[in-house]
C-alpha cells in the first residue's frame, strides 16, 4: 500500500494475525476466512467461527491479509460461498439490522 513503511505493514500484519487467532479462539478454536478487495481502503476479511460466529476486518493489502491468515494458521477460501454463508450463525440483532427499515427494524439515523 502507497505510503506504508515494512516496518509499519509488519506491525499492521502482527496486528491483524493476534486479531485473527483470538476470533478463532473464541469462535471454537478455529474459522474459516474469505479476502475481498474493496478498492483504496484495502481488503476486507470475513471470518466465519467453527460455532457460526461471525466478524469481519480490514487490512491495508491482500498480501497482509493473507500473511496474516496464514500466521494464524486460517487458509482463505476464493469466494463466500453458499457452503460458507451455511455455517453463519445471526442473531436478532443482524436480523433486525439486515431487514431494517423492511419490517420495522432499528432506524438507521
Amino acid at each position: 500500500m502507497p505510503g506504508m513503511t515494512t516496518r509499519s505493514t509488519a506491525r499492521t500484519g502482527r496486528r491483524l494475525t493476534r486479531r485473527i487467532t483470538a476470533f478463532a479462539r473464541a469462535h471454537g478454536g478455529s474459522a474459516e476466512a474469505t479476502v475481498s478487495y474493496t478498492g483504496e481502503r484495502g481488503v476486507r476479511v470475513v471470518l466465519v467461527g467453527a460455532d457460526g460466529g461471525w466478524g469481519d476486518l480490514m487490512a491495508p493489502d491482500g498480501d497482509t491479509a493473507r500473511q496474516a491468515l496464514e500466521a494464524a494458521g486460517i487458509t482463505p477460501r476464493d469466494t463466500f460461498n453458499a457452503p460458507l454463508a451455511a455455517k453463519v450463525r445471526t442473531g436478532r440483532y443482524e436480523w433486525s439490522r439486515m431487514a431494517g427499515l423492511q419490517i420495522g427494524g432499528p432506524r438507521n439515523t
